[in-house]
């Protein structure tokens, strides 16, 4: 891929550090937007189409962390190199367990990010944005979702409820985890949830007689082939 077309976003609150940066990416022809906080990385970040987000981990409002988290959540899946001073093995392992793809410390030099900014969006470019779960298949790209040869109608929550049950099939995702995805930490009465997984259920499982979205009693859903004892 053409350094020419690539599109970065810098999460950065060092504002001397962050002008720096991006005038020597402008240099080598990468256009770089930057944000000076972790709430408003996080809105340019799920609004906006990059190809490689340069988060640093010590931020206001909102650390690395916690945004590489809430983005991968949310379907998000931008590759994230982490920036950061800390050089740790626990940040490092912390930093890869909610989804950053790579990791540098500060300080680096500016030739190795640009080349560690190739290698993901390059690999980023050749892979498929599909999510395969059986026969169901959620193009990314389109933000469309099949069983078969059927289109399935999503709601954008029941999109996003579909995709993250798809990523981490075939494990049970918790209806705790499921209501921090969609309303965050302020989740509206219990009955909303049942809503959205009500119809998602209506739309994954008819007219089709395999049962593939699953609840758990008590626990939470999956989204696997086989049928499960504790299926309602």
């Amino acid at each position: 891929m053409d350094s020419k077309s690539l599109s970065l976003l810098l999460i950065e609150d060092n504002a001397d550090f962050a002008e720096t940066l991006a005038d020597y990416l402008c240099e080598v022809n990468m256009y770089c937007e930057v944000a000076n906080n972790g709430f408003s990385g996080l809105a340019f970040a799920q609004d906006r189409e990059f190809n490689v987000i340069l988060l640093d981990l010590n931020l206001p409002r909102l650390n690395g962390i916690e945004v590489c988290k809430k983005l991968r959540q949310n379907g998000v899946d931008t590759p994230v190199i982490m920036i950061t001073s800390r050089d740790k093995l626990d940040d490092k392992i912390e930093g890869f367990g909610v989804g950053t793809d790579d990791y540098l410390v500060k300080p680096f030099e500016f030739t190795e990010l640009v080349l560690r900014v190739k290698n993901l969006a390059n690999r980023k470019s050749g892979e498929s944005k599909l999510v395969v779960v059986g026969p169901l298949t959620l193009n990314l790209a389109r933000r469309q979702a099949k069983r078969g040869k059927r289109v399935l109608k999503l709601t954008p929550t029941g999109w996003k409820i579909l995709l993250h049950l798809a990523r981490k099939s075939p494990r049970v995702v918790g209806y705790d985890e499921l209501e921090c995805l969609v309303w965050g930490e302020n989740p509206p009465d219990s009955n909303s949830l049942k809503t959205h997984l009500f119809n998602l259920r209506r739309q994954v499982q008819k007219p089709f007689e395999k049962p593939l979205l699953q609840s758990i009693r008590a626990v939470g859903v999956c989204l696997k082939e086989e049928p499960s004892n504790e299926e309602r």
